[in-house]
């Protein structure tokens, strides 16, 4: 049975456009998924909290920048993260050095956010509330088996 290797540049301008718009919209669907899992799970959060919002427009753009400026905190705090704990062989140790580094970041991101908008106001209280929240759920989440 012979194999069939057709490589993207041996293919004509239809099957690359196609192939490139199949690929770019996998990528939309799976980041609207990804952003809209926390739309709702914030929109819960702030439902069980009694946190009041303008708009759902307002929690948007609240989720997103929420979600964007994560990302980045994330790779830092993750950086750090492993470097403090890499010499460490207690677990307990190590997760609670884990919760600890999530909770502190996932506060500084919501405290950011919550100041530039305007639109939305957060208590100190429900900041950290929500900040330890999200950190359990990050790491009941996480498939590290570290």
């Amino acid at each position: 049975m012979p194999e069939k290797n057709d490589s993207f540049r041996k293919m004509n301008v239809k099957d690359k456009t196609a192939t490139v718009a199949g690929i770019t919209l996998l990528i939309i669907l799976v980041a609207g998924f990804v952003l809209g899992i926390y739309f709702f799970g914030m929109a819960g959060i702030f439902k069980l909290l009694g946190v009041q919002y303008q708009s759902n427009w307002a929690l948007v753009i609240f989720v997103a920048s929420y979600f964007f400026l994560g990302m980045i905190v994330e790779l830092f705090s993750n950086a750090i993260l492993k470097l403090t704990t890499q010499n460490i062989s207690d677990k307990l140790r190590k997760s609670l050095i884990r919760i600890c580094f999530e909770f502190i970041s996932n506060w500084l991101v919501l405290f950011t956010v919550d100041e530039f908008m305007k639109s939305m106001t957060l208590s100190w209280k429900t900041e950290i509330m929500i900040a330890l929240l999200i950190a359990l759920i990050e790491i009941a989440l996480d498939n590290d088996k570290d």
